[in-house]
């Protein structure tokens, strides 16, 4: 995934972007999972699955709805 001179992500607004990391010790793939919202919050996390990624993804989503801005 491409981030910035300080190590940010560079996911586009209302976009998201992974890529599958395969641990050198042990083998174990996992996914790199940036999701960045239309309004410009950044999710970010490590899952042994996109599908996974995505779900915490929601979970976040939901739970920021709920939260004060």
């Amino acid at each position: 995934m491409k981030t910035d001179v300080n190590g940010c992500s560079t996911c586009p607004a209302g976009e998201e972007q992974w890529e599958e990391r395969t641990s050198v010790i042990g083998g174990t793939t996992m996914v790199q999972y940036d999701y960045r919202t239309p309004g410009g919050r950044l999710f970010s996390c490590v899952a042994p699955s996109l599908e996974q990624c995505r779900r915490a993804r929601d979970t976040w989503l939901r739970d920021k709805r709920l939260a004060p801005a």
